[in-house]
């Protein structure tokens, strides 16, 4: 059962609470191309990705009708699975408590769906195939801090591919909608590369940005055409690099170096299924109540259910650089 002796109101205002609370860090979510849960919920969805259309130049001559072109496209299959997880508490708890208990449940919820789901997303977008080392050729190599060069290196890497700037970020919410932001790249990285990033030449941070400029939830800075969005889920890979030696890098076991990847995204390099659209996720509220299994009526849960997934559309339009940091 969804809902257990208790008002359709106080669902309503838990369902609205837990979603404001879900998408209010949500990292990844803002930058996939968004599709909404079916009304079937179908454990699959489709996303299309058209090819562009060659642009050789046709030569017209008088009479003559050209060959023209057909549009061809691929369909990318999204599986969705279905997260979630709930809070156990006492009538006890609930009838002598001073702390608002529903509200805080739904807060520690949302939190946690929001977590999650970004975990889900960085664990998708960290496999794809385009990367970018800091040094070395193979991740066992890297034990070097980012540069500006290694991001102007990123960068040609996707202007080479024609992938496009992001200009607008989806704001998560009751309903899905967009706002703009100025054309870049968007780096997504842990929060532990800050200084790193500070350090290198031409780095501007987000309290100097212009006013029209705009600041992204969580952006630390920008460097050229890459503004950099920090994201404690993205951990790096403990002891992944090579050797520490005498660069100062951080190092979970102190001989090799750990390896921070950094997510540079571009427009419609990968398709989500928004935390917050039609039946992606709903609120589970059970108040005490007799049953077979608990005839006392002595225990109740809050949680939340969705469903959820994440797929890489175009590898070259998503670049994963690897570095390490600064101890």
């Amino acid at each position: 059962m969804k809902i257990a002796d208790i008002s359709q109101r106080t669902l309503a205002y838990a369902d609205l609470n837990l979603l404001k609370r879900a998408v209010a860090n949500n990292v990844f979510g803002r930058w996939g191309q968004p599709r909404t849960l079916p009304k079937k919920k179908s454990a699959t969805i489709t996303f299309r990705r058209y090819a562009a259309l060659s642009s050789d130049p046709v030569v017209l001559l008088e009479g003559v009708t050209p060959a023209g072109q057909n549009r061809s496209y691929t369909d990318y299959t999204c599986t969705l699975h279905q997260y979630g997880d709930f809070i156990k508490f006492t009538d006890v708890i609930r009838d002598i408590a001073e702390d608002p208990i529903l509200n805080d449940n739904i807060e520690a919820l949302g939190q946690q769906a929001d977590e999650m789901m970004d975990k889900m997303r960085f664990g998708v977008l960290k496999a794809g195939s385009n990367k970018l080392l800091a040094n070395g050729t193979v991740r066992t190599d890297v034990n070097s801090v980012p540069t500006r060069d290694l991001f102007r290196t990123a960068v040609r890497i996707l202007e080479a591919q024609k992938a496009k700037y992001l200009q607008e970020m989806i704001q998560g919410g009751s309903k899905i909608n967009t706002f703009p932001i100025p054309s870049a790249y968007i780096g997504v990285c842990h929060t532990d590369l800050r200084p790193d990033l500070e350090r290198c030449s031409g780095w501007k941070d987000v309290s100097e940005y212009a006013v029209n400029m705009g600041s992204i939830p969580g952006e630390m800075g920008s460097l050229g055409m890459v503004r950099f969005v920090g994201n404690t889920n993205c951990v790096p890979f403990a002891d992944g690099g090579g050797l520490k030696a005498t660069n100062g890098v951080l190092s979970t076991g102190g001989t090799q170096a750990d390896v921070y990847p950094i997510i540079v995204i571009s427009k419609d390099a990968y398709g989500v299924v928004p935390l917050a659209g039609a039946n992606a996720m709903e609120t589970l509220i059970s108040n005490p109540s007799a049953s077979d299994s608990d005839p006392l009526a002595q225990r109740g849960s809050q949680g939340w259910k969705g469903w959820n997934g994440c797929v890489i559309l175009n590898d070259a339009w998503l670049l994963r650089v690897e570095v390490a940091v600064k101890g």
